[in-house]
């Protein structure tokens, strides 16, 4: 599988770009590098049938945000309040930060 190393990182905003949410805004749950993917709040919501368990005593069907790929979402800006593409910088410290392309500020893990 081709690994294609992403900018988007764990509660960061993200804007939908293209399937059924397409439009909606929502905060990253979790990444997942292997497979370019990762899981939004609210967003890509499945139906899933569940067992009852210790955890759930009744079971039943279940809402669960299921992951999508990295190509369909763009990071918020902070400060352009948009979706925008992201550069990296080196410090002087040797530290790597994001870069806003629009506004050229910092955006802020």
């Amino acid at each position: 599988m081709n690994n294609v190393k992403t900018l988007i990182k764990k509660d960061d905003k993200v804007k939908i770009i293209a399937g059924k949410d397409n439009g909606k805004i929502g905060k990253v749950l979790k990444v997942i590098k292997k497979k370019n993917r990762m899981v939004v709040e609210n967003i890509n919501m499945i139906k899933l049938h569940q067992k009852p368990n210790m955890n759930n005593r009744q079971g039943g069907i279940v809402d669960k945000e299921a992951p999508i790929h990295s190509s369909n979402v763009m990071l918020m800006c902070g400060h352009c309040v948009s979706p925008v593409r992201v550069k990296v910088k080196l410090l002087e410290d040797g530290k790597k930060v994001r870069i806003c392309k629009k506004c050229n500020e910092q955006i802020d893990a």
